[in-house]
């Protein structure tokens, strides 16, 4: 078994007397750490965190496709850890793999439930105390391409959320999510939370996505920059958001793009606004900036007030703006 201090890549830090500031909910004992994923054939942090489960293992996942994962999961459930997986039900190709071994080896593993046009939340929770919420699937071949990120949070509010709407998932019941303490959910309110933190940058705007389309979130990222906001913007294939791109560059943001062809991909879904201020938050999460995506998936994301989250996404999100072609 892995302790914290074996699974933890990033800066762990205590909710900060920021969050309180900015009228943000932070319990005294909760504490937040981020990670990029490695750029590298594995994730040994998301490994060690499965591996550090004694009693209970929920996983929510897109895409599931990684070996190492699957056998530790397995191993987990052979230990005596009550393991239990939600797989997308419409990417069978990428999944039925995984979903067949995980039944064979007696993990519970069901598919996910038809009232989403995708369940694209990718989330696991140990021993429902702490939750690691993703921007990437856990599909190994992709992993030393695509830029994404992960967050730890044991806020026991934030937790049993999670907890409660994979309950209902699993079972394939409805429910209306709570948010915690720091969450965003879809289908339900994952828009009007993005349109929060983006509304409430006063200086600068960070974004990072994959997809960039729901005109109520690119009006809001345009009109920040025509109100004078530093607006910088990173997305992949800008091909596709050329209208979007034109809307946000003539309020005067900039923003630089990837193709797939290049080998680098940018998957992740990502804001950071007023870095360095004390007004500052980081938001990272599995749904992209689509009307599908925020009104009809299950998605799940996290907005956090805490330096520490800030800064592993923004000096990732600082590389990969330099690295970016002008669109």
């Amino acid at each position: 078994m892995f302790g914290k201090s074996m699974r933890r890549t990033a800066i762990t830090v205590t909710a900060c007397a920021a969050a309180l500031a900015a009228g943000v909910p932070a319990h005294a004992t909760s504490t937040y750490s981020a990670f990029a994923f490695s750029l590298s054939s594995s994730e040994p942090t998301i490994y060690n965190f499965i591996n550090s489960a004694t009693k209970t293992l929920d996983m929510t996942m897109y895409e599931l496709q990684d070996t190492t994962a699957v056998n530790d999961l397995i191993a987990r459930e052979h230990a005596g850890v009550t393991v239990r997986v939600i797989l997308d039900r419409k990417e069978t190709s990428t999944n039925n793999a995984a979903y067949n071994t995980l039944t064979k080896a007696g993990v519970g593993v069901v598919w996910s439930s038809s009232q989403f046009v995708y369940t694209h939340q990718k989330t696991i929770t140990v021993d429902g105390s702490e939750s690691l919420v993703l921007s990437g699937n856990l599909t190994s071949k992709y992993y030393s391409t695509s830029r994404d990120y992960g967050v730890f949070d044991n806020d026991a509010n934030d937790v049993n959320s999670i907890e409660q709407v994979f309950d209902a998932d699993y079972t394939g019941q409805s429910i209306t999510p709570s948010d915690g303490d720091n969450l965003l959910w879809s289908p339900t309110d994952a828009r009007t939370r993005l349109l929060s933190i983006i509304n409430g940058a006063t200086t600068t705007l960070d974004v990072e996505e994959e997809e960039l389309s729901d005109p109520a979130v690119v009006d809001a990222i345009a009109n920040q920059a025509q109100n004078g906001v530093t607006v910088r913007v990173v997305v992949e294939n800008p091909s596709s958001y050329s209208s979007e791109i034109s809307e946000i560059e003539n309020a005067g943001g900039t923003v630089v793009g990837y193709s797939s062809s290049t080998g680098f991909y940018v998957h992740a879904k990502a804001i950071v606004a007023d870095y360095g201020l004390s007004t500052a938050a980081v938001e990272v999460g599995s749904m992209n900036m689509t009307t599908n995506s925020l009104d009809n998936n299950r998605e799940l994301g996290i907005i956090l007030t805490d330096t520490g989250v800030e800064s592993v996404v923004e000096n990732a999100f600082n590389s990969d703006y330099a690295g970016g072609a002008s669109v």
